[in-house]
């Protein structure tokens, strides 16, 4: 994986945002780029200096980016630095100097950093630097403000290892600084003790007559690239003070392949590169597992179509293969494997050409059907099992038919593949379980991709298909003496690819680097395919006056770097003891190696916002899509008041399961001081308005209007909240559409694609883009909405809301509601366990309130925590709407109005 950044500083004048917020405007209706000033020279700050360096010592990439700003003028400036880095890479510092004053980043575990977490969740702007920008980035972004007549640098490090695509490896930095800027300069230094084959370097915004500002050369081991263009060659026109400069810069190299393999032992840690050339191609066995439901209607279906006749265009004659479609029904197009003659090929390609898109996901029965074929058809024709066989499924939801447990259907794949074949998976799409598709990919040898709905998806898949089109070797394994070795990473892969590299690393048992060797294994067409790998004593010997310290440094953190990786994807695919024994070494490494991992954050010491709270640097999830296209918005009213001195109750740990309401609607009643959870139904006409939370004490309120099924099937949900604190005139209004604040006197509204902060009085309100928002009032409790959006597929057909109680132990005594009576402890005892009409599902004798009911033993989801996909919890029932359990009948919380 290469590296992208995107150099940006952005300068902004805080009189003007300070005028803005004294008057009061509408804060609702600013965009964030409103707020800056001029992109270009602002008064009196000039960019110094921006450079990137970049230092690749066998594969181990270490980036440097420094960016100097000067303030010219008498008043405060605030400017906005923003760069870009790929998501495989991992931060390991940052650090600003202004004027003496150095805020350096600390790197420290998230369960000690929670507290800082909660608070930043609920007390102000969210303090997260980075965030997911597109495809394969993650954006880094932080605002500071520079005194009068001062200076500030900014520094930031990160690190991976580079990965070999289709022949090269690629560094890519995006550049868009949109100012000119005094001292521009891009510096990458490669050392290969392979040594270089070939490197190029270009740059899409630069005309040809312009490219010659490109200085590249290699010779040898050694590579090295600079762009360092003079202010002049940056100007958008001869008068410009601007630049238009917005593309990538790019840089490709390979290494030289004339040895087999490659492997560098020092300080007591090896590398091992595998890349042999002049292999035959393997034939392949391939099955493509189609989604065919009704949410791949129109341009996904087009795109995919696309991609498969160009597939089948590069299918080699003596490869076989079929086809699998599924959509509520599983179709073959042939059943079996069948060899890619011109005639099967052209049927092929009918059949693509005809199909057509309907139902729900089936997604367990194709996978079963595609392994099927693999297997029956090699069992049937001994020849071939030589081949590679290859399992590729394309899927654009989750499963909805058939077999819907994930941890199921990766049982039965598990089961079916028993690890003779790779299987990857492509998830089209934002709406796709991609957590559940890579790790069903990984336990199989394969890995999972996400195709991008855009314009170029039929590209993103014959992009990925082209990656593993030409298989060399099966089973590749290599072996190291175990005398030798006290850790080593992922050895053994099913398949080897042309224009791939395996690379493995490890630490070195003993101190005699001389009789460290490694024996390759593996199949190839036609024969086995071995060879041993030894140390060359001389080569090291050159290779560490060469480099030094850099190349031991490096070979170290490269083992480093790998092992977390694997640690953080193998505890994807376990639970219980096995996954905390997982993120426990994943964590320990990535502390004592200072990266910033998603086990691991970085706080910036000694820097604070106007809440007092640290910026905070931790690594964005792969289903994280709030990306930051500008500076993060703080939205403040006039109202608005400095935040409480107390400790917030989110400043500790969340219970296990909170006490909400979800669905259609199913209420979960979490009694923690009995370890039990109840739930019941409320089954009550659309347009009906139900109280959930009453403190007479304080007025406090939170009711939800009712929303029926919009396909009709009788389903109820709650789309509509009404929240309200009558001692301050707070009244919030919450639709799956948008967040309105004082909707009766005209306040701000916000949509579910804002990430802000609201204050009023005591009451903050969190907005997480796209997922969920918090409610926290003051003494009172903190509240969580989560917005579910219908896909095509889904069980629901209309947008809803979920509501959950994450912490009441302030409220009132005589706190009330359909919820709210629950919030205090009360007694319930549940016994006497006994079979019901439903042999999996247990009855029961529950006695609460002086009832003694009839229970039954089920499941719903709480979302609170995971508001993609919530996690089971098990719950005994109360039927007839609750009925003994809530007080009086449940249309006493009929009310007639949202506040």
């Amino acid at each position: 994986m290469g590296l992208r950044v995107l150099l940006g500083v952005f300068l902004m004048s805080l009189p003007a945002l300070q005028a803005w917020s004294d008057q009061g405007s509408d804060p609702g209706r600013l965009r964030g780029t409103e707020k800056r000033q001029a992109v270009g020279t602002a008064d009196g700050v000039v960019i110094r200096s921006m450079k990137v360096n970049c230092k690749v010592t066998s594969r181990f990439a270490h980036y440097v980016i420094t960016s100097q700003v000067l303030n010219n003028a008498d008043r405060v400036q605030e400017v906005a630095f923003e760069v870009e880095i790929p998501k495989t890479a991992f931060i390991s510092d940052f650090a600003i100097t202004s004027d003496r004053n150095a805020f350096v980043g600390n790197i420290k575990d998230k369960v000690t950093a929670w507290k800082q977490y909660r608070k930043a969740a609920i007390s102000g702007e969210n303090a997260g630097l980075v965030r997911a920008s597109g495809r394969t980035m993650e954006q880094f972004a932080i605002h500071f403000t520079i005194g009068p007549r001062s200076r500030a640098t900014f520094h930031l490090t990160y690190e991976e290892v580079l990965k070999r695509t289709l022949g090269q490896y690629n560094i890519v930095v995006k550049v868009k600084p949109q100012q000119l800027v005094q001292h521009f300069e891009i510096n990458v230094d490669i050392f290969e003790p392979q040594g270089i084959s070939k490197l190029d370097a270009q740059a899409s915004f630069l005309s040809q007559d312009l490219a010659h500002m490109i200085k590249k050369s290699f010779s040898g081991r050694k590579g090295h690239v600079l762009f360092h263009p003079t202010v002049r060659q940056q100007q958008s026109c001869p008068t410009c003070p601007t630049s238009l400069w917005d593309g990538d810069f790019t840089v490709t190299y390979d290494v030289n392949r004339d040895k087999i393999c490659d492997l560098l032992v020092a300080n007591n840690h090896f590398a091992h590169f595998l890349a042999p050339q002049n292999l035959t191609n393997l034939n392949k066995n391939l099955v493509f597992v189609i989604d065919i439901s009704g949410s791949m209607q129109g341009q996904k279906v087009k795109q995919t179509k696309e991609a498969l006749l160009r597939i089948l265009g590069d299918m080699r004659p003596d490869d076989h293969f079929d086809l699998v479609l599924f959509g509520s029904q599983v179709q073959s197009w042939k059943g079996s494997l069948v060899q890619a003659t011109a005639a099967n090929l052209q049927a092929a390609r009918d059949f693509v050409q005809r199909f057509s898109v309907a139902g729900a996901t089936n997604l367990d029965g194709g996978l079963r059907r595609g392994i099927d074929t693999l297997n029956r058809s090699q069992e049937a024709v001994p020849a071939l099992r030589s081949h590679a066989s290859i399992l590729i499924m394309l899927t654009d939801g989750e499963p909805t038919e058939g077999e819907t447990d994930r941890s199921q259907i990766r049982k039965n794949v598990r089961n079916a593949i028993r690890g003779r074949y790779p299987l990857y998976n492509l998830g089209f799409g934002d709406r796709v379980d991609f957590n559940f598709l890579e790790a069903m990919s990984m336990e199989n040898n394969g890995r999972a991709q996400r195709i991008y709905e855009d314009r170029d998806a039929t590209q993103q898949l014959k992009g990925f298909y082209n990656q593993v089109a030409t298989p060399l070797l099966m089973d590749v394994e290599l072996r190291y003496p175990q005398d030798t070795v006290a850790a080593v990473t992922q050895h053994q892969h099913k398949q080897f690819y042309e224009g791939s590299e395996i690379v493995v690393a490890g630490r070195v048992a003993d101190h005699q680097p001389g009789s460290f060797k490694a024996d390759v294994r593996a199949r190839g067409e036609g024969r086995a395919f071995q060879t041993t790998c030894g140390v060359d004593q001389e080569q090291m010997k050159r290779l560490l006056r060469e480099r030094g310290h850099v190349l031991e440094n490096h070979l170290e953190r490269l083992w480093a770097y790998l092992t977390i990786q694997e640690l953080l994807a193998k505890r994807m695919k376990v639970e219980g003891e096995e996954k905390a024994d997982l993120s426990a070494q994943a964590l320990k490494m990535s502390l004592d190696y200072q990266f910033v991992t998603p086990l691991t954050s970085m706080t910036i010491s000694g820097m604070v916002d106007q809440d007092g709270l640290r910026p905070t640097i931790d690594k964005p999830s792969e289903d994280d899509f709030s990306e930051l296209v500008g500076p993060r918005r703080i939205y403040m009213l006039p109202a608005w008041q400095p935040l409480p001195t107390h400790a917030s109750p989110l400043g500790q740990q969340l219970p296990d399961q909170v006490t909400g309401v979800d669905t259609d609607p199913h209420f979960i009643v979490h009694v923690p001081q009995k370890e039990l959870t109840l739930c019941f139904n409320i089954n009550e006409q659309p347009g009906a308005i139900l109280n959930l939370v009453q403190d007479p004490d304080t007025g406090f309120s939170v009711n939800g209007q009712l929303v029926g099924d919009q396909a009709g099937h009788g389903g109820t949900y709650f789309g509509r909240l009404g929240i309200a604190n009558p001692a301050t005139g707070f009244q919030l209004e919450v639709t799956p559409g948008n967040i309105s604040l004082g909707p009766g006197s005209g306040g701000p509204v916000f949509s579910w694609a804002d990430q802000a902060v609201l204050r009023q009085d005591e009451v903050v309100v969190t907005i997480n883009r796209k997922r969920s928002l918090v409610v926290s009032v003051g003494d009172g409790g903190t509240f969580q909405v989560i917005l579910h959006r219908v896909w095509n597929g889904s069980a629901a057909h209309q947008d809803f809301l979920g509501f959950y109680v994450l912490d009441s132990h302030q409220m009132s005594v005589r706190t009330h509601g359909l919820l709210g009576q629950f919030l205090h402890p009360f007694e319930v005892e549940v016994s006497g366990v006994h079979p019901g009409s439903d042999p999996e599902k247990p009855d029961a004798t529950m006695v609460v309130k002086n009832h003694r009911l009839t229970v039954t033993r089920g499941t719903q989801r709480d979302y609170s925590r995971d508001p993609r996909r919530g996690a089971e919890v098990a719950c005994w029932f109360v039927h007839n709407s609750g009925a003994g359990l809530i007080d009086g009948l449940h249309t006493d919380y009929i009310v007639p109005d949202i506040f």
